[in-house]
């Protein structure tokens, strides 16, 4: 199951610079006012060997000051429902407003793990003022100070203690593929029309009852789990709910499968959740499947297509390997299409290719090829190996790995990519010393 870590809390108490410092990025744009969070807001993240999706829900919330402090007590029941662990971050600076006391009595119900964190705790004093957040009865207050990151380790101990161990889920040993995508791209109407009326569910996903459904597929030669995460969203008042919320879903559906079916709307276009989703599905090593939905109401010509695709591959660079698939739901355009190619990635995924033929291979393209010499020194390569692994990793060994470039680790992947056929499928490449 994925393990979701939510930082819920009023604007401006510095949500979105404890995201960047957890996920050690700098994508959440940081600013003194507040609600300027719109762009970012879920990235991966691991402490101490174990990974887990850290959401930022300041990025979810628009509107008027009234929308405003509603949406943040929606997305509070949200990220109670959904998330693995809440994060509940207050500013010791101004201490316990009156949002802040209607947050602590939502979270006071959860039998979620829930850790009040004090944020701008930077000096004894602050550390002194802090102990009035324990007057919301919800445990332990975690001093930090999000800017210098002073705090965060022992904060991170503590959550990712409630993460199970990670264990090989040999339950069954069927590809799972997910239909991912944002509301209304047509997600539910794909399931059913794959599947027809006869919807055999297998098994609900431990967790709500809200969680994700497998449904056992076995037609046309193709047999799957189908990770239906569509239809299951409750009714929520304003549409940044139903965004944050199909993002939740989508991140619990995406970490549990093999392949991401990624579903867009033809009017739209690919958007930047869409882009978030994709780069998710490419940091978990899985394989990826763009489906652009709604073809037939858009206009066409015989370049339509082409330039579609082209726009679609520059937004999703560097990794571009990826089927796109045009399709019609409603007409029942190329729907098995989507099983088929899916069907395909999953293959290159798993496949193994014997250490001899990648040897025969490689060592020739490299012996043709070799790596810029640097500082005098030529580096030579010896021997390539497929790792084990869930997704394709190769280990190349030679006499001075630290000089590789990335310029030549792309060089290399494209040239595995161009021999092994790895459609749809992130590659690792790691050079080691012989």
């Amino acid at each position: 199951m994925a393990n979701i870590v939510a930082i819920v809390g009023r604007p401006n108490v510095g949500k979105s610079t404890l995201f960047n410092r957890l996920t050690e990025s700098r994508k959440a744009i940081v600013d003194d006012f507040s609600g300027v969070t719109r762009d970012r807001h879920y990235e991966m993240a691991e402490w101490i060997g174990k990974k887990f999706t850290v959401i930022d829900t300041g990025g979810f919330v628009h509107g008027s000051d009234d929308i405003f402090e509603e949406a943040i007590r929606d997305q509070v029941h949200i990220a109670i429902d959904e998330a693995s662990v809440i994060l509940f971050m207050v500013d010791v600076t101004t201490g316990i407003t009156d949002l802040d006391d209607e947050i602590a009595d939502l979270l006071r119900r959860t039998a979620k793990p829930v850790y009040v964190v004090a944020n701008k705790v930077d000096n004894a004093m602050r550390t002194h003022d802090s102990a009035e957040f324990y007057a919301f009865g919800l445990g332990e207050v975690y001093n930090v100070s999000s800017i210098t990151g002073s705090g965060t380790g022992e904060l991170l101990d503590e959550v990712v203690s409630h993460f199970p161990e990670e264990k090989e889920e040999e339950e069954s040993t069927l590809p799972k593929l997910a239909i991912v995508g944002r509301p209304n791209v047509g997600k539910s109407s794909l399931t059913n029309a794959l599947l027809g009326k006869d919807r055999n569910i297998v098994t609900d996903i431990a967790g709500t009852t809200r969680d994700s459904i497998r449904i056992h597929y076995n037609q046309f030669g193709n047999e799957f789990l189908l990770i239906d995460t569509a239809g299951l969203r409750r009714k929520t008042k304003v549409n940044e709910d139903i965004e944050f919320y199909s993002v939740m879903r989508t991140i619990k559906a995406l970490e549990d499968s093999d392949v991401v079916i990624l579903m867009l709307d033809a009017n739209d276009g690919i958007e930047s959740q869409d882009i978030n989703i994709f780069h998710l599905a490419e940091k978990n090593k899985k394989g990826v499947v763009i489906v652009v939905n709604k073809w037939d109401t858009i206009e066409k010509d015989h370049k339509t297509t082409k330039e579609f695709e082209t726009r679609i591959r520059e937004k999703i660079a560097p990794f571009v390997d990826v089927p796109i698939i045009f399709t019609s739901v409603t007409e029942k355009q190329r729907i098995f299409r989507v099983v088929e190619k899916a069907m395909e990635v999953y293959t290159n995924k798993t496949k193994k290719i014997p250490t001899s033929k990648l040897n025969d291979v490689m060592l020739e393209i490299i012996q043709n090829y070799p790596p810029p010499a640097t500082k005098g020194k030529y580096i030579k390569v010896k021997y390539v190996t497929q790792l084990a692994g869930r997704s394709p990793m190769f280990a190349f060994f030679c006499n001075l790995p630290q000089y590789i470039k990335d310029p030549y680790k792309r060089f290399i992947e494209n040239k595995l990519r161009e021999h092994f056929d790895f459609n749809g499928v992130p590659i690792q490449i790691f050079f080691r010393q012989k």
